[in-house]
């Protein structure tokens, strides 16, 4: 399994795009602008998409690729969401007045695009892949997620601020790789990123103390006006951990 970054970024700006992650050619982890760097027939070959949220960063993308590729499907793309966030997209944008509403297009019963819904703990398995959701804490209901093989796996976090439950689903994957895990803000802006649940540095050294395991920590979602600040400051309060900053472009190994 390889999984390619197309964005990483808490924001956009010249070469910052938001979160995305395509598993092999076909699974999506979350759907931010940097889905749109892909070719049109790399966006034709996504057949599942796994939302950890409804934000805007991690959304962005979804509306547009349904409508450039769908007509070009033999089949739906499955969206993978929580129920909050299906009826999120549902209200918001799949709502015929920010964009037409997909899975009644072209026709309800053969719609361009298909919700199954998540909860934590849910498993999808995909051609000897596994999506496992779990535990999130953030503004609106939101999921982390375990991707692996039987080899190894990453978790992805998401956004989300402390979480025990978190660290307790993540201190029993086996054979873990990778954990990519957000720090959006600066140490100078705790009191925005408690508010915004979201981690910074400081807070993101007293969850990593939590970890029992020893992949790769992989640091996602960096502010791009703050990045050399927030990855100077996560160095420094890393604990035994040397975290690398997760760069557009990467590819993941497992």
């Amino acid at each position: 399994m390889k999984v390619r970054v197309l964005g990483c970024s808490g924001g956009i700006g010249a070469r910052a795009r938001t979160t995305s992650f395509l598993v092999d050619h076909d699974i999506l982890l979350d759907s931010g602008t940097g889905v749109e760097d892909l070719s049109v027939e790399e966006l034709a070959a996504i057949d599942h998409v796994f939302l950890t949220h409804s934000h805007l960063d991690h959304v962005a993308a979804l509306p547009l690729l349904v409508d450039s590729v769908g007509g070009l499907r033999a089949r739906p793309i499955v969206v993978h969401a929580l129920p909050e966030t299906i009826a999120a997209l549902k209200a918001h944008i799949f709502n015929w007045v920010i964009w037409p509403d997909f899975t009644e297009i072209p026709h309800y019963d053969r719609p361009w695009m298909v919700f199954e819904p998540l909860s934590i703990g849910s498993i999808v398995e995909l051609g000897g892949r596994w999506v496992r959701s779990l535990a999130a804490s953030h503004t609106v209901p939101a999921l982390a997620f375990h991707a692996y093989t039987e080899q190894a796996g990453l978790v992805f976090s998401g956004d989300t601020g402390p979480n025990d439950d978190f660290w307790r689903q993540v201190n029993g994957v086996p054979n873990l790789k990778y954990l990519i895990i957000e720090t959006a803000f600066a140490n100078r802006d705790q009191d925005l990123a408690m508010t915004a649940k979201h981690l910074f540095p400081i807070q993101l050294g007293q969850e990593l103390a939590k970890l029992q395991r020893d992949p790769e920590i992989l640091i996602t979602h960096l502010k791009p006006s703050d990045r050399e600040t927030i990855a100077r400051e996560v160095g420094a309060w890393a604990g035994r951990f040397t975290p690398k900053m997760l760069e557009r472009g990467d590819v993941l190994e497992l």
